[in-house]
């Protein structure tokens, strides 16, 4: 069981107190890790790393815009000089902007979204892998979807208004994509990047409750396990991935969708 742990390691957590972000960061943390729990919002990033160490792990919230490409090269300058490096970069931070159909879909929309869900990605990555090749290795997940593993199947939504914007899956197939780009070329550094397309993540709670309930009915109808991901699913697929245990796995998308994508 040793080779789940991650004690040493410097993790890095890209919108790491949101949905998944604040599972993410935890994971990590309960495997031993250090971790940066980074976003715009340094001050909701600060709150979940002291909840963190509050329970006794090694948790800070940094502030990090992947719409500006000053404040990565800052992020990633200072984090290298303060611990010497980072051994594990969780790309998880999406813009949900312009999430519409295509006939809705503004080029202002698609451009914002894109300033994080494609040109912040790569900037993100590309500042993180060149520090992992200088030192010998690394470790990067990008957190996709079953967006990028499939088509949205419309007819889950039914008549409740809801839908999945053409830019979400147009970005989450980009970032399957870019993941096995990556993995191929910077093998020989010994740099693994993988990906985790998770499935849905129960909505219950978002702005339109009624709405929200009858998509979730919808959809656990058509998921084998019955039902949609909870605050853990995602957990031990990041501490698996981030840890020595998964040593020979690299440029792989890990589905953990309830069987959803098995139809």
């Amino acid at each position: 069981m040793s080779s789940f742990r991650l004690d040493g390691k410097i993790a890095v957590v890209t919108g790491g107190s949101g949905l998944y972000g604040a599972h993410i960061s935890e994971a990590l943390c309960e495997a031993g890790a250090t971790v940066l729990i980074a976003s715009r919002n340094r001050e909701q990033c600060e709150v979940k790393a002291g909840e963190l160490r509050g329970r006794g792990y090694v948790a800070h919230g940094v502030r990090l815009d992947l719409a500006d490409e000053g404040s990565i090269q800052s992020f990633v300058g200072e984090s290298v000089t303060a611990y010497g490096g980072i051994d594990i970069l969780i790309n998880n931070s999406v813009s949900r902007t312009g999430l519409d159909d295509i006939e809705k879909t503004t080029s202002e929309g698609w451009s914002a979204a894109q300033q994080v869900n494609g040109l912040g990605l790569m900037l993100m990555s590309k500042a993180v892998v060149k520090t992992m090749r200088e030192r010998g290795g690394g470790n990067i997940i990008n957190i996709a979807s079953i967006q990028g593993v499939l088509g949205p199947h419309f007819p889950v939504y039914g008549d409740t208004g809801m839908t999945s914007g053409i830019e979400y899956t147009y970005a989450k197939w980009g970032m399957v994509g870019m993941t096995k780009w990556l993995a191929n070329y910077y093998g020989k550094y010994n740099v693994r990047v993988n990906c985790i397309s998770p499935g849905g993540y129960n909505p219950i709670g978002t702005a339109n409750e009624i709405r929200a309930e009858q998509f979730l009915r919808n959809y656990v109808e058509r998921t084998p396990l019955g039902r949609m991901a909870d605050d853990s699913d995602i957990k031990g697929a990041i501490v698996y991935l981030a840890s020595e245990a998964s040593k020979y796995v690299t440029g792989h998308n890990l589905v953990v969708d309830g069987g959803w994508s098995g139809w």
